[in-house]
This record gives C-alpha cells, structure tokens and sequence, in this order.
C-alpha cells in the first residue's frame, strides 16, 4: 500500500524533485509557503518547459492561518493586434495553436509572482527576491537532466510546433526530444531570471525585459506589442466556494473552469454514493462532470463579460437539481468538445498553517513554440481557446482574457483539517480533483489516493472525439458494467499514464503536521520539515 510521508512543521508538493527541492530549501531558510512557491514555479519554468513556464499564466489560492482565502489571478488577456480581422485576413477559420499567430496573449505568471511575495512580506516574509530565484537560475545556467515526462512525451502538431521561432534550437537535439537524463541547459531564459531576481520582477513588464520582448514580438510580427505588457496587472478576486458536508471546497472563477470543479463536487455529493471505486463512484462522478461541462460552457468566459453571477450556480438548489437529471442505472450522452492543455500543479504548507494551491501553464505542451531569441521567452498559446466568431461565447477581442482550464483547489475542513489539492489535464482537472478527493475522503491516504487509478470523460486515444477513458488497472468487469448502461469505454495502453494528470495535495492537521503527496506519474513528489 502506498503511503504518504508526515511532515511535523513544513511541506510542498511538486511535478519535479528539483522544484519540490527549492521549496523545501526555502523553507529551511525561512521562507513562507508564498516565498517557497514563487522559487517552485521558477525551478519549474525551467526544468519543465513542456509543461509551463514564465511566458504563460497562473493562478493561486491562499489561506491565511486566520481562515481568510484569497484569489491571484495572474492570466493575461490578447494583445492590441490580436483581432478577429487579422486572422481572417491571414485566412484562418481558427486561432493557430502553434507559431507566432499562436502566440498573442500577454505572459501573466510572473506578474502573479509579484503579487503572491507583495503578500508573502505582508504577512512577514523576508527573504530576498534573488534568493528565491536563485536555483532557477543555477539549473538554467548550469544545467540539469532531461526529465523523463519531456522525454517520452510526442507533442501533438509535432512539425508545426517544431518550426515555430526558436523551438528546435532551445528544446530539440537532432529533431527529437533528447533522450531522459541529457544534461540541459537554457543560458538566455537563465540570464532572464538573474535580471528579473535583480531588478525586481515588474521588470517583466515595464523595464530592460519588457523592452527586449517587444524587440522580438515585432521581429517575430507577434500580434503584442509593450504596451500590452505594460499595462498589464494581476489581480485579486475572490474565489469561489462550495459548502458540502463539513467543508467549504474553493476553487477560482471565470475566466477559469474552477465553476465546473466545484459543480461536479456538489452534484456528486447529492448522488449519495458512500463506497469508492465502485460502479456508483466511477458512473456518479462521470454523469456529474457532463452536467458541470454543459453549465461551464455557457457560463465560463472573461469576468468582465460574464452574463451570470458563477456563484449563483453553487448555492441554493441547482447542484440538487442537476443530479436530479442524473440516472445511476444510464449513460446520459455526451456531446461536449474535448478540451487538453499541459500545466504543473503544485502546494505548500508553513509551520504557520499558510496554505497555497497554485497552477502555472503554457497552454498546450511548450505553448506556442515561439521562444523570443533576446530572452529565452517561450510563449503560451493560451488564446487558441478564443473563437473567430464574434457570436461566440469566447470571441478573439483585444484585451479579452481566454477561457482557461486551470483551477487550483482547497478545501477546509470543521474539524482543523486544510487541503491543498489540484491536478493538471485540461478537462481532465476538475475530474482528477474530484477523484483524488472523494477517494480521500473515504478513508485512504493521500498518496494512495493519488497513486489509483484514474477515469476521465474526454478525449479517445488518437482521434478527435470522446469517450470515458481508464487507466489499464480497473477490474474488466466494472468496465463492462459501464459499458452496459451506455458509456463507451476506452482502457489507456500503460498502467501510469499522464494522460490522467499530475496530481498532488498536501494536507494540515489540527495538531499542524501536515501530509503531502504528489503524483507518480509525474518526475516529482513531496517533501518538508
């Protein structure tokens, strides 16, 4: 049986040792979980450049140790170029996913960076900007091994994205992806970081690294230009929360899916299913995420263009209501549009009970391609979400935020316990979460809990459209009973598959010890104090 390591002070969880590392070195220095988070997401931008880095987004949740939640939105809206008329002048019927058309929504992680440590020094942080980024910058300038997710991983428009500016010289050897353990380096993306570590991280957006990305968004005929960095600021919302039980679950609103992460949880709880993993949990779980996908696709969409208040749809009686339209004995049909994107999931703990749930992200695996020669800048391709129709409920705008699949999760309990919780995937997100929680809590650890195997509704193994997906170690006759009441089963060819998320969670007990645990499908795990 899997078990998860204890912790008596401090922990964090991470998709990669060498993140998980520097989280557990500023901890010991006497870093916050907001300063050991910041140093996490840089180690990350450079160690997992498939899956994040510091030209797309992010988005944090935190809890005080006096109970308060706050909410960083730090995801970027389309430049003043990115219009509906540009693309259709160029002749596309859809925003590219890769190349410099790709590549049109303003770079929002580090500007949540420096939000999080304004509020870490709040609270009484006090290590400095260049200590914290430090081992980013180590690894990018000195090195580090290949890991094995980039490694194995084949990405999808494989030859679009390998002629996208800059791509194949930064991230490829001989056309391929260097095999797991090469030694890697990223000296122009290292140099970046040591500036931004020195002159502080607004730098970004509105100093020597702002004026160079330009230089190359123009050279690159980038639809941005340094105005749109400029002006760009991250921003606390408030979150969204969901009362079930005995705990208050939050997550983040539009223009996020954190909506749906929420309604799959309350519909679920008001199926009434108690055994996990059995038929109940598998179909209950699967029939609650379409009715939380059919409300997030007309709701979700930039928060200044919302026609519903999303909290209105966790209160009262429509998660009651939705799984009133649920059957246990039939597959209700699904029609929805599958949704994938690569992120990295990642929590940490203080001896003070500060708790963050944070998420970082290109968008797709390496984004657009594009990386900007000047600065090692790899660009997200998040706007590839935005529709060319201006009738759309997402529509190409300059200004306009895209949907977003990344929801970081927490949960707090009556009885002292805090989670911190989360998972990249796409669509996938909300449903692994879901997973990873409800197994939880019916009785088993966290790392157990993480380690089983895991379903999604979405998208059939080389092919466009959707099916309810499994890890290969399900019993095949539970299979069989799904299939029965109509869902269309497809079973993964490897039993530890990242097409079923990096999940991690940590979590702090009353008497402040804290679990943690993190996914072993991933290149990384937990550790702490």
């Amino acid at each position: 049986m899997t078990s998860s390591p204890r912790f008596v002070q401090a922990a964090v969880a991470a998709p990669h040792t060498l993140a998980t590392q520097t989280g557990r070195d500023i901890l010991v220095q006497g870093g916050s979980a907001l300063e050991a988070m910041v140093g996490m997401a840089g180690t990350m931008a450079v160690v997992y450049p498939h899956m994040n880095g510091i030209g797309g987004d992010g988005f944090w949740l935190v809890r005080e140790p006096g109970g308060k939640i706050h909410y960083i939105e730090a995801c970027g809206y389309a430049g003043r170029l990115a219009t509906v008329e540009r693309y259709t002048k160029l002749g596309y019927d859809t925003v590219p996913v890769r190349g410099p058309e790709a590549a049109i929504t303003v770079p929002g992680a580090v500007a949540g960076w420096e939000l999080a440590l304004e509020m870490a020094y709040a609270f009484g942080g006090r290590l400095p900007l260049r200590e914290i980024l430090q081992p980013a910058v180590k690894f990018a300038r000195e090195g580090y091994l290949q890991s094995r997710s980039e490694a194995r991983g084949r990405s999808r428009e494989f030859e679009a994205l390998s002629a996208a500016p800059g791509f194949a010289d930064s991230y490829l050897l001989e056309g391929k992806s260097p095999p797991e353990g090469t030694l890697r380096t990223a000296g122009k993306l290292g140099e970046t970081l040591e500036r931004l570590a020195h002159g502080g991280l607004r730098d970004f957006y509105r100093g020597d690294v702002s004026r160079e990305m330009a230089v190359d968004f123009d050279k690159l005929r980038l639809p941005l230009v340094r105005a749109d960095l400029e002006k760009y600021r991250a921003l606390l919302r408030q979150p969204l929360k969901l009362r079930i039980g005995g705990a208050t679950c939050f997550n983040a609103p539009p223009p996020t899916q954190g909506l749906a992460s929420l309604l799959l949880l309350g519909i679920f709880d008001r199926l009434g299913v108690k055994k996990r993993d059995g038929f109940d949990h598998i179909h209950g779980l699967a029939e609650a995420t379409k009715r939380a996908f059919l409300i997030r696709d007309q709701v979700c969409t930039d928060h200044n263009w919302l026609d519903d208040d999303p909290a209105s749809f966790l209160t009262g009686n429509i998660p009651a209501r939705e799984a009133a339209e649920i059957s246990m004995r039939r597959a209700a049909p699904w029609l929805g549009t599958p949704s994938d994107g690569e992120a990295v999931w990642m929590g940490a703990i203080d001896s003070k009970g500060l708790a963050v749930s944070y998420i970082q992200s290109l968008g797709s695996d390496y984004g657009s391609g594009c990386v900007l020669p000047r600065t090692g800048v790899l660009l997200q391709n998040r706007g590839a979400s935005f529709s060319l129709d201006p009738r759309a409920r997402n529509p190409l705008a300059p200004g306009r935020r895209p949907p977003h699949t990344l929801s970081p999760a927490l949960a707090v309990y009556d009885d002292g316990r805090v989670l911190s919780y989360g998972s990249m995937g796409g669509d996938g997100q909300p449903q692994f979460q879901a997973q990873v929680l409800t197994r939880w809590e019916r009785g088993v650890g966290l790392a157990e809990a993480i380690d089983a195997p895991r379903f999604m509704l979405g998208r059939k193994w080389g092919e466009a459209d959707t099916a309810l997906c499994f890890e290969d170690r399900f019993d095949p006759s539970l299979l069989r009973d799904l299939e029965k009441v109509g869902h269309r089963v497809e079973v993964a060819a490897v039993p530890y598959s990242e097409d079923f998320g990096h999940a991690g969670a940590l979590v702090r007990y009353r008497d402040g010890t804290i679990e943690a645990a993190h996914d072993p499908r991933s290149d990384g795990g937990a550790d702490g104090l």
